[in-house]
């Protein structure tokens, strides 16, 4: 005798107390519950991508858009209409692409908004209309982001603040020195910085071109470095990356500098917009809650370690051509915001499902 217990009950027969095989639930047949059709039940939403569903959403709505103003008269794809659509969505997909890094690695960014309001008003200050102050303007912008994004993470990792509270209260700090020291617009910017807000390539503005060239830093960072895996790493589960050698604190730090340069660099283009500092500009366009929408929009977990930047600019430009549509169609604007928040949670919704259906196949 071999002295193991009893040898194996083969597959397929019954145990001698009536009950069944090993690995195989009583009152359940073999393999996953599948529907009438013979697909696995959880099988059409495990294979929803929600990068390429953002997309496929983003194509139904042009179709859809185009449909709605051509009954009611209009022409929705012209030149001027994408050309409009690319510079509104330029501001907000920099922000987004920066929240989504933030996002990636389990944290969030509240304090985005103010801190646009607050690089455009530094960028037209030192500037004051000079050509020659461009550069020591853009570089002041670039390091006072940084240093909000160096407080921001250090709240977080090392006094253990929640990043909602933390970067709420830096939103709060940000908002109080603004309103101490500016009433209204302030500061000039040169007519040759203003053409990185308006001057186009063909049908392609610049604003554009930079948001692509944020977007793609920030995708080959993600996908083609170890600092990106790590970031995903960090977000799927923060105490295995920690006993895998990672150092966590570093990564959440990190991706919080980006995020707020990624704001600073939208405050720059907004100045270059406007010719001035506006203290308003980044809470009147909603950056903060707008710029996390985009990036769920995009199929991005909240709780972070899946998602990518490919979905984020899907996510922003499905809401820039809801808006373009909206206003083509003169809709009212809270009923713009039911529809854009029955959107949103609508695709939350879809991608949760997704995720418990995953888990439970």
């Amino acid at each position: 005798m071999s002295g193991h217990g009893p040898p194996p009950v083969p597959t397929g027969e019954r145990r001698a107390d009536g009950g069944p095989p090993p690995g195989r639930r009583a009152g359940r047949p073999d393999g996953p519950r599948r529907t009438r059709a013979g697909r696995p039940a959880a099988g059409v939403l495990k294979e929803i991508d929600p990068t390429k569903a953002v997309y496929v959403a983003l194509a139904a709505t042009l179709l859809g858009g185009w449909l709605l103003v051509a009954i009611d008269g209009g022409d929705f794809l012209t030149t001027e209409t994408i050309v409009g659509i690319q510079q509104r969505s330029a501001a907000l997909g920099i922000v987004a692409v920066g929240q989504t890094l933030a996002i990636l690695a389990g944290s969030l960014d509240l304090s985005v908004a103010y801190l646009i309001s607050l690089s455009s008003l530094v960028a037209a200050e030192v500037m004051a209309g000079r050509d020659g102050a461009i550069l020591p303007a853009v570089g002041a912008v670039l390091a006072v982001s940084a240093l909000v994004g160096l407080v921001n993470g250090t709240l977080i990792t090392r006094l253990r603040v929640h990043a909602f509270i933390a970067t709420l209260g830096t939103a709060l700090i940000l908002r109080g020195v603004i309103d101490h020291f500016y009433d209204g617009p302030a500061g000039s910017v040169p007519v040759s910085f203003q053409s990185l807000g308006y001057d186009r390539i063909g049908p392609v503005p610049v604003a554009a071109l930079l948001w692509a060239a944020v977007a793609v830093a920030a995708w080959v960072l993600l996908r083609r470095t170890r600092t990106g895996h790590r970031i995903y790493a960090v977000g799927g589960d923060p105490e295995v990356a920690r006993l895998s050698g990672v150092r966590t604190g570093r990564v959440v730090v990190l991706t919080h500098v980006l995020c707020s340069v990624c704001a600073g660099i939208a405050g720059l283009l907004l100045a270059a917009r406007l010719g001035a500092g506006a203290p308003t500009v980044g809470t009147d366009g909603g950056y903060d809650l707008e710029s996390i929408a985009a990036v769920v929009l995009g199929g991005t977990a909240l709780a972070g370690g899946r998602g990518g930047v490919a979905g984020t600019v899907g996510g922003v430009l499905l809401l820039a051509v809801l808006d373009s549509v909206f206003n083509q169609l003169e809709v009212n604007s809270f009923f713009k915001d039911v529809v854009r928040g029955v959107v949103i949670v609508a695709a939350v919704a879809v991608y949760a499902l997704r995720g418990r259906k995953r888990r439970a196949a």
